[in-house]
């Protein structure tokens, strides 16, 4: 069987191409517009990064890329297209404004025909208030042939959709699209990151997939913390170091898990920490913490605002940020139980978005952050991807079995 190959679109910093090329997905091209997250990816291929050293990287807008140009067969289209029109921190304009991706990535897989699709993007996508535009985008990553017409506006091609939908037909180009809100601290993520993710598999393959199942809990995080202990005892945290529970509600959980009311045993591994993830660093505040570690430089001026309380140290981070409101905003900041907080640093952000320590970051500290915020969590994409190729290449070893023996599986 040849490599899986694979377009990546809207590729920031790398983090979701990162997860594919783990998953054994090999590039046909990258994209990405923005010049200062492609300096980040060609940095990393100067120094010879080996999994990006040959991606095929292109500083452009995907809408003016020519696909026409691709060779053979695309395995899997995989982007997180830009999300501001539906996140919390933007203007909630959905398909009035510019800046929605989604039209032209379902241009790309219309053009591509490609056996599976990923999409990442924020939560906010799933609100009420987008809840017909969100419904509109699903039908057209079902039926990416049924194009809108040039006198037809976006909800009588909604209409449209819903009637090819109903009909229970599947001509032309067709996919079976699923979609689910992750939680990356359930897959072993150090930041509590929600996100939705759209998965597409092409339907004359008749794939039957579902998301991979959660490996972490914060049951298991608080019983390894206030019952057992295990967690202090591997970070060698005195009792009187340790974090108060931190809230009423952690408080009656623990009760529940003491009593065997909930059973930590069954929730899988404990939510990996900002303390776990940290574990290695040196203090940034150290004169030579940025000649250990990669782009691990202090940066001064951490404070507590209202809506921007940080991250203590015993829990996963909290959503990193990339907004616009003095970028990187509160959130990307540590708090200690001692109540110190401080900023953490681009390294100290990368391991919370699983970056390898490895990769090195491009540009300003507001920059690097900004394309922290935006990305996919290199360990969720994996995860995410590594199910979607498993399926993949399933499909591809039923069909060399019947071609080889003229049978049906």
């Amino acid at each position: 069987m040849n490599n899986m190959k694979s377009i990546e679109l809207f590729a920031g910093a790398g983090g979701l191409a990162l997860g594919a090329a783990l998953a054994g997905f090999e590039p046909l091209a990258v994209i990405e517009w923005d010049k200062w997250a492609c300096d980040t990816i060609r940095e990393n291929q100067e120094r010879q990064n080996p999994l990006v050293v040959d991606w095929p990287l292109y500083e452009n807008d995907v809408r003016l890329f020519d696909f026409s140009g691709i060779p053979g067969k695309v395995d899997l289209v995989a982007g997180g297209p830009p999300c501001q029109p539906f996140s919390l921190g933007g203007k909630h304009k959905a398909y009035c404004d510019k800046r929605d991706m989604f039209p032209a990535t379902i241009e790309v897989i219309r053009q591509l025909r490609p056996k599976a699709f990923v999409l990442e993007n924020v939560k906010g996508l799933t609100r009420t208030t987008f809840a017909n535009y969100f419904q509109y985008t699903l039908l057209q990553l079902t039926f990416p042939e049924l194009t809108i017409s040039k006198n037809e506006t976006w909800l009588q091609h909604l209409s449209r959709l819903e009637k090819e939908k109903t009909s229970g037909k599947a001509q032309g180009l067709t996919y079976d699209v699923v979609h689910r809100v992750v939680n990356a601290a359930d897959y072993g993520v150090p930041q509590r990151r929600e996100r939705i993710f759209i998965v597409g598999f092409r339907h004359d393959l008749s794939v039957r997939w579902s998301f991979p199942e959660a490996t972490h809990s914060y049951d298991a995080l608080l019983y390894s913390q206030y019952i057992s202990g295990e967690y202090w005892d591997k970070h060698k945290i005195s009792r009187t170091e340790r974090a108060p529970i931190s809230s009423p509600s952690a408080a009656k959980r623990i009760e529940k898990l003491r009593s065997g009311a909930l059973f930590a045993q069954e929730s899988g591994k404990p939510w990996a920490t900002v303390r776990d993830a940290l574990q290695g660093l040196a203090d940034p505040r150290d004169k030579d913490a940025a000649l250990r570690h990669f782009n691990h430089v202090f940066q001064d001026g951490a404070r507590i605002y209202q809506g921007h309380t940080g991250s203590p140290l015993d829990l996963p981070a909290k959503t990193l940020k990339a907004g616009g409101h003095g970028v990187p905003g509160g959130e990307n900041m540590l708090v200690m139980p001692s109540g110190e907080t401080r900023y953490f640093t681009v390294r100290e952000s990368a391991r919370l978005q699983a970056f390898p320590d490895t990769y090195v970051f491009h540009g300003s500290w507001t920059e690097t952050m900004r394309q922290l915020g935006n990305a996919v969590p290199v360990t969720l994409a994996r995860i995410v991807l590594g199910s979607v190729a498993e399926k993949l290449i399933g499909t591809e070893f039923k069909k060399l079995v019947q071609h080889n023996t003229g049978t049906a599986l």
